[in-house]
């Protein structure tokens, strides 16, 4: 098949790689796409966020799938307008993706499908955010209600800090005051045709900057995958899955379709695991990062035929997709500053030798060549991928390739899966 993937992070390059491994070799274009993309597809100049220039494109160059990596453009509506041209692609249509472009669209259609998740408040003003707060009670959490680029939430103890942060997207919007929920996070993605899902693996990501869940939140600094803990309490991961297919993943894709936008795509379901059950935390519209990086590398069967079934309509056709046995762990490499001020365009040197570690592979978030020499163009900038027979293998793996890599001032976590290692 010609795919064209749209994007340019390490989630896109991780859809990339696990196409790339299939048996039947594809044609793979990426839009726009960075460095490392750029040496495992073939890079397209085309804003992903204009419905016309992808569909043109799409048109042009017999396009079989088309493949959309971040929420922006979902929210633009180039899934909708390749869909009115007969081009399948695989991302929900604009209506549908409000799912993740609004908090408070998301919790409609779970208060209607019946889908447990935390108590929430849409609030106009800050006075109304205030009363709020003191309603809920501490921690607070603040967060806004459209897109904000995985900046848009605060979870603290601190009421000022609450009100602040609420402060600062209100002029753009209402924004929700939710329930604090404590448990552990899961994040479990399901392919969706508009009627049927589909689940992948399990993976937990770490959102903290720093090691023991400390500093500020990210977009996500690490993940892994499977959760061997999750049979502790469901009796295997197997159940959790089908308990999540049957409560939160049918109802909500089912309640969309009766209100006439159904859902086709990648529905990222971010759960946590309370005394009293599985509770929703959010919806994502679109493939989770990092935690794409640690589930895509142990899927055996083959991605693009799940991709183009969902597309299609056709995924009741599929059977649940399989996965190997192996642990996958990625770590992420930040740049010095981030999450509030990223230092870019410094050089990265030490890559072959940390991809020539035995089981690792490295998905570039944002890189940028220079010549010879390629530079660090964003906050996060590498993922390194390990694979084990187990954690411990696939941990040491990962993290032997990381001290490989030479970038000045860079930030990475170093206890990324170390829990399923002691356990």
């Amino acid at each position: 098949m010609k795919i064209l993937v749209l994007g340019s992070g390490a989630r896109e390059h991780a859809i990339i790689l696990a196409l790339k491994s299939e048996s039947v070799a594809h044609d793979l274009f990426i839009a726009p796409g960075n460095a490392g993309i750029a040496q495992d597809a073939t890079p397209v100049a085309l804003n992903a966020n204009d419905p016309v220039a992808v569909t043109n494109y799409a048109i042009e160059h017999a396009i079989d799938l088309v493949v959309v990596g971040p929420e922006a453009p979902l929210i633009a509506g180039v899934s909708d307008s390749l869909r009115q041209r007969g081009i399948p692609v695989f991302g929900p249509g604009k209506e549908a993706a409000a799912l993740e472009g609004s908090k408070a669209f998301a919790k409609r259609i779970m208060e209607a499908a019946g889908v447990p998740t935390g108590r929430a408040t849409r609030a106009a003003t800050l006075a109304e955010v205030a009363a709020t707060l003191d309603e809920y009670g501490a921690p607070y959490v603040v967060k806004a209600d459209g897109l904000a680029a995985g900046k848009g939430v605060v979870v603290t103890t601190d009421r000022d800090a609450a009100l602040a942060h609420a402060e600062t997207y209100l002029p753009v919007g209402p924004i929700l005051v939710e329930e604090f929920l404590s448990g552990p996070e899961v994040s479990l993605f399901f392919l969706a045709d508009g009627d049927t899902v589909r689940p992948l693996s399990p993976a937990q990501d770490y959102k903290r900057l720093g090691d023991g869940d400390e500093g500020p939140n990210t977009g996500g600094m690490g993940a892994y995958s499977p959760l061997p803990w999750l049979a502790d309490q469901f009796g295997s991961e197997a159940a959790f899955v089908q308990q999540v297919t049957d409560e939160v993943a049918l109802p909500v894709i089912r309640q969309l379709d009766r209100e006439g936008t159904p859902f086709i795509g990648l529905l990222y379901a971010g759960l946590i695991l309370t005394d009293s059950g599985i509770k929703v935390i959010e919806f994502n519209a679109r493939f989770g990062d990092p935690e794409t990086q640690v589930v895509l590398p142990r899927l055996v069967t083959p991605l693009s035929e799940l991709l183009l079934a969902a597309a299609s309509g056709n995924l009741e056709d599929e059977p649940l997709p399989e996965f190997s046995s192996q642990a996958a762990v990625t770590v992420v490499l930040a740049s010095e500053g981030y999450p509030a001020n990223p230092v870019t365009g410094r050089p990265i040197a030490g890559l072959d030798q940390a991809a020539a570690v035995p089981n690792v592979h490295i998905a570039h978030a944002a890189t940028a060549a220079d010549g010879s020499a390629l530079l660090a163009t964003g906050g996060r900038v590498l993922n390194v991928v390990g694979l084990g027979n187990d954690f411990a293998e696939a941990r040491t793996s990962a993290y032997a390739a990381l001290g490989k890599i030479e970038l000045e001032g860079a930030q990475y976590r170093k206890d990324i899966a170390a829990r399923v290692v002691t356990e």
